[in-house]
């Protein structure tokens, strides 16, 4: 049986052989040596691993019959009768599925089953009977490609090698786009298709892909895009296009390009740690936007004009690297000259930034790094000098010859080619508010004491200090500016100055305000220049061309400037943000450039007074060495005393050692995870993000409104307090004051979402005008003040909190008083419940029985002795002279 089947199997072996090499041979033309060619096919078999021989002499023994092993399980039988399906119905079923197959990226051919795939003839054959196929018509290119299981095995190529060839790009096509057909968010929409109708709707050309969602449903394509990101990035293109003409066909006719936007890469680099491996590598970084170009036309695909024959050659794809030039004319073979054809060639926008390292991510003792960064198309004019952004790009080099010959050949320079631009503003955050963070933030403006729970948010982690902290979330907040006619501009940015003793924690609260208000620049006094706050011209490197370089107050614009060490400044410095502080505007004339730049931002600033320390025994223009004209440019003036009182030092240096201890790098307690409050305040707290979101929707979305509001209050108000001041000779009181007042109205009635200023508003910001005032004057003049303004001072005090503050005055006296006559350690302060009683009233309090059973009387270590009709408080021990 064996001998027959060796020639059959080799003529036919030789047939299939010699149809591709020649023609063949005569069928009647007898072999030359046969068993040349049986000796030829015994080597190759002697060459192949042994195995199992299947035709032997007794194959036929194979089918005998063998009861035990011819039967089947009847558990596994399906006896069941089907109807029988008619051939349409069949044909109709299986096209119904190859499409079904199709739309998940599932090629299938039935065929390939009776085929061996080990068998090299019978691939080869079934290839070439699908490339037929394909060649004819009957069968699409895209169906010739074999789908790749194991595409993450590049076969030793590397990445961009595989990638580029045809069947890995045809897989990464099909599999990008089943992602974006089929990937759902939680509440199971789907996700990409909304995005791209959105995209559609707005007629923009591009959408974003967040790569935390593509790594976890395909992370074969996230492990590829770092590496490869010119070619991974142009498939997803073509694959978001091709969707895009599938559900709008007539998209062309709105844009030619549609861009995938990568974002949220897990790993953010800073500029100045990028090395050899980032190149040509998807990389993510942050910096500031120092300086940008003019939005230029880059050529895209170029055709070209011979000017001998007028043929039009092209078109050209030109790279970002280096000119695309035809090489000679097709039609007439002349080598030249060619111009571009303005008409048919394609243009994209193209727009250079520079980017530099944020203030607060730079090490210390280092200077700012910064780095080019090319936007294209859609990304242009997306941000402006002094915004925080976000980028993920593609760091490449630069094929610029000028630059490399300075530097030195072969030394190129590099740039960031940017995919992805997320600016840090606040218009972006409103943008991202979700109808959840917008609802949130609606039912927490309908609580009752919003205002007192926004105050206590403000730098919980500091303790006390709770009139900077109502003047400073006014600042945050704002007031309205008013431009009637465009011919008089009103500010509505509320400036506050800072000033008292060292340690009352000035800097920590301008460090609280850059995290938590949107766009702030932070600057010290000693460290910053008139042209570094306004502006400065200097001559551009490459074009040699002057140009105007903006500085902290122009990049605050629509923010808030915070200036520490507000007094170290020169005067010639200081005198430069006169205009600034008021007009909000700088002129600049230099150099030919004249100008006037926008500085619409509060200012807030720090500063300590003359000596180190607060005199009270004097006015506040005596304490400070600011001039007249500057300080009535600040709407309120923070005076911060450092305080010697026993009961006070004794919690807050609780409070100091609590946080430190919660604090500690090896605490790695749940304990040490809470942020330490101020336990007066605990309860108030809004959470930061929530709070953050809460500022940015009142500033964006919020314009109250003067009316009815008691005009009379404010000029008899302002009357009195210019009769004040000329008697006291303290601070002058000016229009600019009643403005502040108006400001201030206007920032708590957006700290309440509404849309007019009630009269409350108006009596807090009267409250809190007077408030600044007094606390300027000498300790003198103070008292009889507070008397004589004190129903505007009592306004949405608490009579707890008002007796509290008088009580503490005359225990302070009391102890000061006990402490000149005795000496030596003292224990405890005894007052008269009479001359607490006296001053109550004079703030319209007659019961102080409430107060003595309030937390805030026991908790400072007083009792009441109701027999003695006197009031006790027991010292901290170690309290000595």
């Amino acid at each position: 049986m064996s001998q027959p089947s060796s020639p059959i199997h080799s003529d036919r072996h030789t047939d299939a052989m010699s149809q591709q090499t020649s023609p063949a041979p005569d069928i009647d033309e007898p072999f030359e040596d046969e068993s040349d060619l049986l000796d030829g096919e015994n080597n190759d078999n002697n060459e192949e691993e042994e195995g199992e021989e299947l035709f032997g002499d007794n194959m036929e023994a194979d089918y005998r019959p063998m009861s035990a092993l011819d039967r089947y399980d009847p558990n596994l039988l399906d006896d069941d009768e089907y109807s029988e399906m008619s051939q349409g119905e069949r044909v109709a079923a299986e096209a119904e599925m190859r499409k079904r197959d199709r739309a998940a990226g599932i090629l299938r051919d039935d065929r390939d089953l009776l085929y061996d795939e080990t068998d090299e003839e019978d691939v080869q054959a079934r290839k070439r009977r699908m490339a037929e196929k394909a060649a004819t018509g009957t069968l699409e290119d895209a169906e010739m490609i074999e789908s790749i299981e194991n595409l993450e095995d590049t076969k030793g190529h590397s990445v961009k090698e595989w990638v580029m060839m045809l069947g890995p790009r045809t897989e990464i096509s099909n599999r990008f786009k089943s992602f974006l057909r089929t990937h759902t968010n939680s509440k199971g929409q789907y996700m990409y298709k909304e995005r791209i109708r959105h995209m559609c709707e707005s007629n923009q050309s591009s959408f974003i892909v967040e790569f935390p969602i593509l790594a976890s449903k395909e992370h074969v394509l996230a492990y590829f895009l770092p590496e490869a990101p010119f070619q991974m990035l142009e498939i997803f293109d073509e694959v978001a296009k091709e969707l895009v003409l599938t559900i709008f066909p007539s998209y062309d006719r709105v844009t030619t390009e549609i861009h995938v936007r990568i974002s949220e890469l897990p790993l953010i680099e800073e500029l100045r740690t990028f090395r050899k491996l980032h190149l040509n590598q998807l990389v993510r970084t942050l910096g500031v936007v120092t300086a940008t170009t003019g939005v230029l036309p880059q050529l895209s695909v170029v055709k070209y004009d011979c000017a001998k024959c007028n043929y039009v050659l092209g078109p050209f794809v030109q790279s970002q690297n280096t000119e695309v030039k035809p090489g000679s004319c097709p039609e007439c073979q002349s080598i030249g000259p060619f111009t571009i054809n303005m008409e048919q060639t394609i243009y994209r926008n193209y727009q250079k930034i520079t980017i530099q390292e944020s203030p607060g991510r730079i090490p210390a003792g280092r200077i700012p790094r910064s780095k080019d960064c090319i936007l294209l198309s859609d990304l242009c004019d997306r941000c402006k000098p002094g915004d925080e952004i976000d980028v993920t790009a593609i760091y490449t080099n630069n094929y610029d010859g000028s630059l490399n010959t300075e530097q030195g050949f072969p030394v190129f320079s590099t740039v960031l080619l940017a995919n992805h631009l997320f600016v840090k503003d606040s218009k972006e955050i409103v943008d991202s508010l979700t109808e959840e963070d917008i609802s949130s933030i609606l039912a927490l403006s309908k609580d009752q004491r919003i205002a007192d729970r926004i105050v206590a948010s403000i730098a919980p982690s500091i303790y006390g200090h709770e009139n900077i902290k109502r003047a400073l979330a006014l600042s945050i907040f704002g007031g309205e500016p008013k431009n009637p006619g465009n011919k008089h501009k009103v500010r509505g940015d509320i400036n506050v100055l800072l000033c008292g003793d060292p340690g009352t924690a000035k800097s920590q609260f301008l460090k609280y305000i850059e995290k938590i208000a949107p766009r702030v620049v932070f600057t010290t006094g000693q460290g910053a220049s008139a042209v570094g706050l306004t502006a400065y011209v200097r001559r551009s490197p490459i074009s040699r061309e002057w140009t105007l370089e903006a500085g902290a107050l122009v990049l605050a614009d629509h923010g808030i400037c915070l200036i520490d060490e507000f007094d170290k400044m020169n005067d010639q410095d200081r005198t430069s943000i006169h205009e600034a502080m008021e007009q909000q505007s700088i002129s600049i004339s230099k150099a030919g450039i004249v100008t006037s730049l926008h500085a619409r931002c509060a200012v807030i600033a720090a500063s300590n007074p003359i000596g180190g320390r607060y005199d009270p025994s004097m006015t506040f223009s005596e304490n400070v060495d600011l001039s007249e004209p500057i300080l009535s440019r600040f709407d309120v003036l923070c005076i911060v005393k450092d305080e010697i009182d026993p009961m006070q030092d004794r919690h807050l240096a609780k409070f100091v050692v609590n946080s430190h201890i919660k604090h500690h790098p090896t605490d790695n307690t749940e304990r040490a995870q809470a942020v330490v409050l101020d336990p007066a305040t605990r309860d108030l707290c809004i959470p930061q993000d929530l709070l953050k979101k809460y500022i940015v929707y009142a500033k964006q979305n919020v314009h109250p409104k003067l009316t009815n509001i008691d005009q009379d209050k404010v000029a008899k108000l302002y009357s009195q307090l210019r009769q004040e001041s000329l008697a006291t000779g303290s601070l002058p009181i000016t229009v600019r004051h009643i403005e502040s007042i108006i400001r201030m109205a206007e920032a708590s009635a957006k700290m309440h979402l509404r849309d007019h200023v009630q009269e409350s508003d108006m009596n807090l910001a009267i409250r809190i005008v007077l408030d600044s005032f007094v606390d300027t004057q000498k300790y003198s003049v103070m008292k009889s003040m507070r008397q004589t303004f004190q129903k505007y001072l009592s306004y949405k005090k608490e009579h707890n909190e008002l007796l509290y503050y008088i009580l503490r005055q005359i225990t302070l006296d009391t102890l000061a008083f006990q402490k000149a006559l005795h000496g030596g350690r003292i224990t405890t302060v005894e007052i008269s419940e009479k001359d607490l009683l006296e001053r109550a009233k004079q703030i319209d309090i007659h019961n102080l029985h409430s107060f003595y059973e309030s937390d805030i009387f026991k908790m400072n270590n007083f009792i009441y002795e109701s027999r003695r009709k006197v009031i006790v408080q027991t010292l901290p021990e170690g309290i000595e002279d």
